[in-house]
This record gives C-alpha cells, sequence and structure tokens, in this order.
C-alpha cells in the first residue's frame, strides 16, 4: 500500500497548480462577476493539453487513477465555474464511453472537445425539473419512428446545455420499467428541435454554462441511440422479465465520475484554508498572534485533518475505478459525499475565523463560500448519497451473511460422523 504520489504525478500536479494560478485565477473574477464563459481560459487550457480528448486517454493509462482527481482538485483550486467550463464536456464523454458501441464512441467523444483551434463542448442532459437525483423518475420520452427516434422533454440545470456540439440525452423509452425502460441518445448540435432554454443565474460557479435544454418533436437517427437497438432489447426484456440489470445508464456514468466531484470540490476547500492561513499569518489580536492562538490553532486542524481524511476517501474511490474494483459498499458516494460536505463545513468556518471581511466581495472567501454549495447538491445531493450508501451497505451485509452461511453449511457436510 503506496499513499504517496509517483513522480509522474508529482509534475502533473505542479503543471496543473501553475496553470491554475497563472491562468484561471487572474480571469476568474470578471467572468464569475459576469456569468460569461472563459473562452480564453479553455483555448489556452486545450493548447497546454489540459481538458482534451489526449488528456483524458492518458489519464485513463495511470494505473492509479490519479490524473483526473488530480487536475480537477487543482483546476478547482484556481476557480471551480472555471474548472467545469474546461472540464465539462468530460461528463458527455463519459456517458458516450459507457453506453455506446466502439463505433459510436470513436465518432462521437472526439466531438465533445474539439481542438485548441476549434473547441467543442459536450453535455450531459439527465436532471429534469421533477426529476433531479430520482433518475427513475424522468419525464423525456423517446419514441421509434421508422428509422428514427422522437425526443420530447425538458432537461434542467444542464452544464453546457444549448451551446454543447454534442448533447448526450438520457430518455425514457418504456416508463413502465423505471431505470431499466431508459436509454441514451447523441443529439448534435443544430438538430431540429433541440433548443436552449433559460439560462441560470446562480448562487456559485458562475463562468460555467447552465441552461435548459428544450426537445420538442426531435428527430435523431436510430444510430443516435447509444449501445445500439440490440441492446436496447435486451435490456427492456431483461426488464420486463424481472431479471437484474447492471442499472441504468445515467446511474454507471455517474458512480465513476463521483470521485471526480468529490476532488473538484476539495479544490475550492484547500483553496480557502491556504488562503486563510495566509491572511491570518502575520495578524495579531491583544497582542497574540493569531496564529498561535489556541482557538485559531485547533480550527485550523480540524479543517486540514477533514481536508485530507476527505481526499483520502477520492483517491481510494478514483483507484478502486480505475483498477475494476467493485464498489460494493458504495466508495464512490462515501468520496463524494465526504468532499462535498467538508468543503461546505470548511468554507463556513474559514469565514468564521476571518470575521466581517469574510462577507465581502473583495475577499475571496466569500466566492469560495458561494462555490461550495453546489457539491452538497449535483450528481445526487448529499441526502441521495446518504441513501445509495445506506442501501449498498445492507446488500453488502446481507451479502456477506449469505456467504458465511455457506461456508458453515459445506463444513458441517465435511464434518466426520460420530460412531
Amino acid at each position: 500500500m503506496d499513499f504517496a504520489l509517483n513522480d509522474e504525478q508529482k509534475e502533473f500536479k505542479a503543471r496543473c497548480r501553475k496553470f491554475a494560478r497563472e491562468v484561471i485565477r487572474p480571469a476568474a473574477p470578471k467572468h464569475d462577476q459576469e456569468e460569461s464563459i472563459p473562452w480564453e481560459v479553455i483555448k489556452e487550457a486545450r493548447a497546454q493539453g489540459f481538458g482534451t480528448l489526449e488528456s483524458i486517454q492518458r489519464s485513463a493509462a495511470d494505473p492509479e487513477g490519479q490524473f483526473q482527481v488530480i487536475s480537477a482538485e487543482e483546476f478547482h483550486w484556481g476557480c471551480a465555474g472555471t474548472a467545469l467550463a474546461i472540464s465539462g464536456s468530460g461528463l458527455a464523454a463519459a456517458g458516450i464511453a459507457s453506453s455506446g458501441t466502439p463505433e459510436q464512441i470513436m465518432r462521437w467523444v472526439p466531438e465533445c472537445f474539439g481542438t485548441a483551434e476549434e473547441i467543442k463542448l459536450g453535455a450531459y442532459a439527465v436532471t429534469e425539473p421533477q426529476a433531479g437525483s430520482d433518475v427513475k423518475s424522468l419525464k423525456t420520452t423517446a419514441k421509434r419512428d421508422g428509422d428514427e427516434w422522437i425526443l420530447d422533454g425538458t432537461k434542467v440545470f444542464i452544464t453546457n446545455g444549448g451551446i454543447a456540439d454534442v448533447h448526450v440525452v438520457v430518455a425514457t423509452v418504456d416508463p413502465t420499467l423505471g431505470t431499466r425502460g431508459q436509454a441514451s441518445f447523441v443529439v448534435p448540435k443544430g438538430t431540429p428541435g433541440l433548443s436552449q432554454g433559460k439560462k441560470e443565474t446562480k448562487l456559485g460557479i458562475r463562468a460555467s454554462h447552465t441552461a435548459e435544454v428544450v426537445l420538442e418533436d426531435c428527430r435523431v437517427p436510430g444510430d443516435c441511440l447509444l449501445g445500439g437497438e440490440e441492446k436496447l432489447e435486451k435490456k427492456l426484456q431483461r426488464g420486463r422479465e424481472g431479471k437484474k440489470s447492471r442499472g441504468a445508464d445515467a446511474l454507471a456514468t455517474f458512480e465513476v465520475t463521483r470521485p471526480l466531484v468529490g476532488a473538484s470540490a476539495l479544490g475550492i476547500a484547500q483553496a480557502a484554508y491556504e488562503w486563510t492561513l495566509e491572511y491570518l499569518d502575520g495578524q495579531s489580536y491583544e497582542g497574540v498572534p493569531m496564529l498561535q492562538a489556541q482557538r485559531i490553532q485547533q480550527t485550523l486542524a480540524d479543517v486540514a485533518t477533514e481536508i485530507e481524511s476527505a481526499r483520502l476517501l477520492v483517491q481510494r474511490a478514483a483507484w478502486m475505478g480505475r483498477n475494476g474494483m467493485p464498489m460494493t459498499g458504495g466508495q464512490g458516494s462515501m468520496s463524494k459525499l465526504k468532499a462535498g460536505d467538508v468543503t461546505m463545513w470548511a468554507t463556513t468556518t474559514l469565514m468564521d475565523l476571518v470575521g466581517p471581511y469574510a462577507q465581502s466581495t473583495e475577499c475571496p472567501l466569500e466566492k469560495w463560500f458561494r462555490d461550495a454549495k453546489i457539491y452538497q447538491l449535483f450528481e445526487g445531493t448529499a441526502e441521495i448519497q446518504r441513501m445509495v450508501i445506506s442501501r449498498m451497505q445492507a446488500r453488502e451485509y446481507a451479502e456477506r451473511l449469505g456467504y458465511a452461511a455457506e461456508v458453515a453449511a459445506e463444513a458441517q457436510k465435511k464434518e466426520p460422523v460420530a460412531a
């Protein structure tokens, strides 16, 4: 068991921090205030090899699975909204990769990124007005019409919604089957019936474009069904027969991305912690240096400890995902839950230490506090994460009991019969 980053990972971490410090942070205040897309930062990121298809492929080759969580934390240390603008296409790409055929993956994943010269974006459209964390309640429908599919519905709070070159839309094919009756579709930019609805004005992550996606009699060719007709028919048949399936496409996608969300949250917490240390250094209260005051020391120690413990959960979940280890105990959800809660608590606690200045828009803590809240909400609220973890823990416990009973029964069979 080795908790240390290797030399390649350390070098990558340093490059990410340099980019966050020199490129992301200087541009962040303007885009946060204007709620504008930081195209110049995205362009520079692509030029330096960040947020590209090649960078994702390189990350996938990391046997420890740490490259993506490293970049997520460091870029969010720079600015959460800007970091999401750089990496937001990755969720759509993950949806395509988890559900698509090899041919679909080769065709559509590159369209989620483009190049430094021609930036392209992807959007993953799941959330609906009455179906946020409750994926089984999606109302957006997909109906087959000859060789085409007709999509109807409205998606809300979609990153890159309406402006993306590739929308991955999760829709219901058979509403009687819940998540087993759902499928994912690629909807290219410019498809008739696809439009952007309301652009959201948000508390935080304001440099990331978030909007409604409206689908009205939106027709897509049959080959835009991710996974193809045969895979969908088998999934629907299993659902009708009551057989277990591997779960909804949306849930499968979220499971592999939750450690990244956790790492993103920790970038905000780490930024707030480092800034507070620097701000308090050299200040005194009643003649006592503030960093030597016992109450402040204990609070800072608690913040540092919580950040480190959450980071270990994130790193473990990322390692498990990369090495194909089933997260049967809810380890992916644990990492996202802990990191989101720690970040919200840490920014609030640090604002209390700093005092009235922390509520000023001139104070960086004010922005980090605003950015933090979303990490308890999107990709499954903290409450949903707790439900997922509890259910997975209970299932794992039941399986352990069943296994123990089987072992005991086998041992009893082998015991010699007394004469």
